[in-house]
């Protein structure tokens, strides 16, 4: 799929992107089927076992479409806490000192 973007910077990933609606979208989707699936399934109805079939389908996919520009945000904040610890040991040294 050439039109969903794989490839993010932390940068560009914060910004609002057709990805992100494309997750807007389809997680409600998602665990409304996967609900309605469950319950159905539990009650052995045939409808219920393909609700729940679709509904991981859609999580799967919903996972695959945002999970890169968490991985980049992600990153970007990991990095930003390190520095962040460092600093505040450096100051903690200085008091004890």
């Amino acid at each position: 799929m050439g039109w969903i973007r794989r490839d993010w910077t932390p940068h560009e990933a914060d910004e609002w992107s057709k990805e992100d609606w494309i997750a807007v979208i389809l997680s409600p989707f998602s665990y409304i089927l996967i609900t309605m699936g469950l319950a159905l399934t539990l009650f052995l109805q045939p409808l219920g076992y393909i609700l729940l079939a679709v509904g991981i389908a859609i999580t799967i996919f919903l996972f695959w479409v945002i999970d890169p520009k968490l991985t980049a945000i992600s990153s970007e904040y990991e990095k930003k806490q390190r520095q962040y610890l460092k600093e505040l040991e450096q100051i903690q040294r200085w008091e004890e000192e």
